[in-house]
């Protein structure tokens, strides 16, 4: 195997670091392969531990711009910006070897890191999660000057790199189909952080969780007793509780291409359908992230004024999201993709977890959840509402829901086996081998 210790790469995010995953365990693959790596990009929240860690990994911070006015102002304000902060930090920070850059956004994270490859005949590799124009496309008419302009440009220099990632087979179809654009898949995979654990450590996480919120403590806890809503004490081991609520989770961005709508719906039928059944449990959802719609779906939740289903809203450092994710027992995943050729990395995140996974059905999503196998998906609030009564229906007792949820786990379990790190090792160390 070729060494290729001795060279250095930039990562771009033209976004908040500790939300871009897929960016932060890049920088890790090529660090932990020995090249030196500096990712730049907006320090938002904290990025995971290992980034911080690692001694060939720095951290080079953009300072947003915060402005006012007009939004057609506030777009052209911003990207003269990003082009300038991005293009003076390419140049102070030094030569590399390699250029691997995030897409979206392309604009103008695109031209500004080709022109400096150019000047300093960097390699320029692109990652592509999704379509910029696409996402562009969500709130500007299909014949808007201003979308023709960036899907070109996306094209021109999405054609320039010299090597492209992409995360499906559907995008490198699409990509080399529609532009002419040969990329190479890598699939998101789980790193190893995410893993299913035990259930004494899912008590320590409902202890310290609790300390904010006393729903997943025992109503009569006295701080003595080692008992929480989910698990107890039995002997000297820790099991889990037989009235246990049922643990639903989620994370988002709080964007309007992710309806949570959806699931308010189908929560809420949950809620009406425990009113009239003994076999279903109280349930609490927890969901997780930022974003802007995050105080307006909040303020929908305490409208509903419900009595068995319970909804938390958390932002969880790094370290601490595995775990949560670990758990739950049923996953909800509402994420659709404005291209319809992305694939959701919480899902990722939660089959690492071993935790089956509701998601909305769209056009790739076949490439990540089998319906019936892993995961179920659909198409409606309705179809979402059935599958979760159904999935707790008689929890955590019933032998032939649990049957279906072991089966799962095990199919899980097979997916578990296939993990960032090698996945990485496998398809695209070789890009920076030459």
């Amino acid at each position: 195997m070729t060494d290729i210790s001795n060279k250095s790469v930039k990562v771009v995010v033209l976004g908040d670091i500790g939300r871009s995953p897929r960016m932060q365990y890049h920088a890790l693959s090529l660090a932990n392969n020995g090249l030196k790596v500096n990712i730049i990009g907006y320090v938002e929240t904290k990025p995971l531990p290992d980034i911080q860690e690692k001694p060939n990994i720095t951290i080079t911070k953009l300072q947003p711009l915060k402005l006012g006015g007009p939004k057609l102002i506030q777009y052209f304000a911003k990207t003269l910006w990003q082009t300038i902060s991005l293009l003076l930090t390419l140049f102070i920070t030094g030569k590399c070897d390699y250029i691997l850059c995030q897409n979206p956004p392309a604009i103008p994270t695109l031209f500004v890191c080709r022109f400096y490859c150019l000047i300093t005949k960097t390699k320029f590799i692109i990652d592509w999660h999704n379509y910029a124009n696409s996402i562009m496309a969500l709130s500007l008419a299909s014949k808007h000057p201003l979308l023709r302009v960036a899907t070109l440009l996306e094209k021109w220099f999405g054609q320039s790199s010299d090597h492209n990632l992409c995360v499906t087979y559907a995008m490198k179809e699409d990509l080399i189909e529609k532009w002419g654009i040969v990329a190479t898949v890598l699939y998101d995979r789980p790193p190893k952080i995410f893993h299913p654990i035990t259930v004494h450590e899912r008590h320590n996480w409902f202890l310290k969780i609790g300390e904010q919120y006393n729903d997943f403590l025992d109503s009569n806890y006295k701080g003595s007793e080692v008992k929480t809503a989910f698990t107890e004490t039995f002997g000297d081991s820790i099991v889990l509780r037989q009235d246990r609520p049922g643990l639903l989770f989620s994370s988002t961005s709080w964007t309007p291409d992710e309806d949570f709508g959806i699931l308010l719906e189908a929560l809420q039928v949950y809620e009406t359908t425990h009113a009239l059944s003994k076999k279903l449990p109280k349930l609490i959802c927890v969901i997780t992230g930022k974003g802007p719609m995050k105080e307006y779906y909040q303020e929908q939740i305490a409208a509903r004024n419900w009595k068995n289903v319970t909804v938390i809203t958390p932002w969880l450092e790094a370290k601490d999201y595995p775990t949560m994710v670990a758990s739950a027992d049923l996953g909800v995943c509402l994420h659709t993709s404005s291209s319809g050729l992305d694939l959701p990395m919480k899902v990722v995140d939660m089959f690492g977890a071993g935790l089956p996974v509701c998601a909305c059905d769209f056009k790739c999503i076949n490439e990540l959840v089998q319906h019936g196998l892993n995961g179920y998906t659909f198409k409606s609030s309705d179809e979402l509402s059935k599958q979760i009564v159904s999935w707790f229906e008689g929890f955590p007792n019933n032998a032939q829901q649990n049957k279906q949820i072991q089966k799962m786990r095990q199919e899980l379990t097979k997916f578990q086996e296939s993990r960032w790190e090698d996945n990485w090792d496998l398809r695209v160390r070789k890009f920076f081998e030459s």
